[in-house]
């Protein structure tokens, strides 16, 4: 995870598809393009028949519209390779081709003759890395960017709720591929489940919950525009950093302490298991007084449960569980 930063509009780009009645798997007719808004920009596009995913968040969306076998693969890191071996969609991961093991790259893109390529800003596109919609866009690929991370694309950034940002990408990627029906039926699914945690949570002040991903100077952490907001919010708590106008970021620890945390989220993934974060975060002088960790309340939960994607729901379903258990 990385901080965002600003670069231009997206192109915008019409692709052509093989003749026919209708694209295979789609309800579509061949030839024809649909229309939605990416970023506050409106993007055409015709169906992708090479589509690329990266990382855990985009290539979930995909699998769980049923989208698997109409991708030509997946680009994850392999630090995140726990999150796909307890993924519900751990069949598909294992059934689509894994392009790369590291960051996407323009490279792996090209070579897997990709028509349409599915990516956050940052961590994926990345100007700095020479992979941008624009630079895809001049090959003749087209890029749909997470609507998570719109936060502070390019001159008029989109900066919407976490939740409302993926059943916004759930919707487009339904109309992309014409599948809408199914991704009506998630969104439907996903709502409900959500209503269901938020109709759990006792009345009065929430739990003070700080969500750890990593970081030793400084911790690395959820911000309002990112997913663990809504989750943390649905399962009747309150993120600690939720006025930080950010979505993944970087804080002191002194913001920690000064907030008293009374429970800790810990994300978990291969490179920093979460045994060992939650020994560090023990170990920090600073630290001894903040609730969350004098009485040892920490969660761990996977890194695949808290970037925006499906399994968000399971995320504040086990974190409203944990609340209630604590009486909170």
């Amino acid at each position: 995870m990385i901080a965002r930063r600003v670069l231009g509009l997206l192109p915008v780009l019409t692709l052509t598809v093989a003749c026919g009645a209708t694209v295979e798997g789609t309800d579509q007719p061949a030839g024809s393009t649909v229309t939605v808004k990416n970023c506050g920009q409106e993007q055409t596009y015709a169906v992708p028949q090479r589509p690329v995913a990266y990382d855990v968040s985009g290539t979930e969306k995909m699998f769980a519209l049923g989208l698997a076998d109409r991708m030509r693969g997946y680009v994850v890191n392999k630090i995140f390779d726990p999150a796909l071996s307890d993924s519900p969609w751990k069949g598909d991961y294992r059934k689509v081709e894994r392009l790369g093991d590291a960051r996407i790259t323009r490279e792996i893109v090209v070579n897997a003759k990709a028509d349409w390529v599915l990516a956050g800003w940052g961590a994926g596109f990345s100007d700095d890395r020479g992979i941008t919609p624009q630079l895809l866009g001049r090959l003749g690929i087209n890029s749909y960017v997470h609507t998570e991370t719109c936060f502070g694309y390019g001159p008029a950034p989109v900066a919407m709720p976490p939740l409302e940002a993926l059943y916004a990408d759930l919707g487009n990627l339904g109309r992309i591929f014409g599948v809408q029906d199914r991704s009506d039926r998630l969104v439907a699914g996903l709502r409900r489940r959500f209503e269901a945690v938020r109709s759990t949570a006792p009345s009065g002040p929430g739990a003070r919950v700080f969500v750890y991903d990593s970081g030793t100077d400084s911790p690395y952490t959820a911000g309002r525009y990112a997913a663990p907001n809504d989750v943390i919010s649905a399962a009747g708590g309150v993120n600690v950093m939720a006025d930080l106008d950010q979505d993944w970021t970087s804080v002191g620890w002194e913001a920690v302490t000064g907030r008293r945390p009374e429970v800790i989220v810990v994300v978990d993934y291969a490179d920093q298991p979460a045994a060992a974060k939650i020994a560090f975060l023990k170990k920090q002088p600073a630290l001894r007084t903040v609730p969350a960790v004098r009485d040892n309340r920490f969660l761990v939960l996977s890194i695949g449960e808290l970037v925006s994607g499906p399994r968000n729901a399971d995320a504040a379903e086990k974190l409203a569980e944990y609340l209630r258990s604590i009486g909170r």
